[in-house]
């Protein structure tokens, strides 16, 4: 699954394919608060644009910018 499909509302299950990232891991960023993300009928949704914003920060921060 790629981002830019037109979903813009993603699950745990494809948060974990998009960021390569098991379960547990998924589960640490959306309860962390690294994600913006919200529960809905015991569901986590993340928003397209949150998992964009934390793949951004990640990267400044891995490269020092």
């Amino acid at each position: 699954m790629h981002l830019n499909v037109e979903q813009d509302i993603l699950t745990i299950d494809e948060l974990c394919e998009v960021l390569r990232i098991g379960k547990n891991q998924a589960y640490k960023l959306v309860k962390s608060g690294q994600l913006k993300c919200f529960r809905y009928n015991r569901v986590w949704k993340i928003p397209k644009q949150s998992v964009i914003d934390y793949v951004e920060r990640a990267r400044e921060s891995s490269f020092g910018i």
